[in-house]
């Protein structure tokens, strides 16, 4: 499981310092992708195989169904850990994810996320004003 929060520096080549917990837990090879509130997504390739079978369930018949996969896919990158334990991200996602120096790489279950710093501190300090709604909200979902 990903769980914490982490600070880091994407270099000029766009490589970023994954947490060593978190490689342990990936193992040699994983995927990073777009992810949804301006962050990136990564994947260990087990829970990355799994999305993919959902993702494939997906009706073609549906517009947003389509543009989804397409836009999520088209970015998705295999990842390797170079000796310092970095990895290349390629600029289609760092653009997106607006990764320019400071970073935050946070654990989310069965995944982990790439921020940027501005993003991630906007982000967790609306959810911190709002958590007590949040909350309640979420004791609406079945489990």
């Amino acid at each position: 499981m990903f769980m914490g929060e982490y600070r880091h520096t994407v270099d000029s080549k766009g490589r970023l310092i994954i947490p060593a917990k978190f490689r342990d837990i990936l193992g040699p090879q994983f995927v990073i992708t777009r992810g949804m509130d301006g962050c990136l997504f990564g994947y260990p390739l087990t829970e990355w195989n799994n999305l993919e079978e959902k993702l494939r369930q997906l009706p073609l018949t549906k517009k947003n169904a389509r543009a989804f996969v397409r836009f999520f896919y088209s970015a998705a990158t295999e990842c390797e850990f170079d000796k310092q334990g970095r990895i290349n991200i390629p600029k289609t996602l760092r653009t997106h994810a607006a990764l320019n120096k400071k970073c935050v790489v946070v654990g989310v279950s069965n995944r982990f996320e790439i921020w940027s710093e501005e993003r991630w501190s906007e982000f967790s300090d609306n959810v911190e004003e709002n958590f007590d709604e949040i909350a309640e909200d979420m004791m609406d979902i079945d489990f």
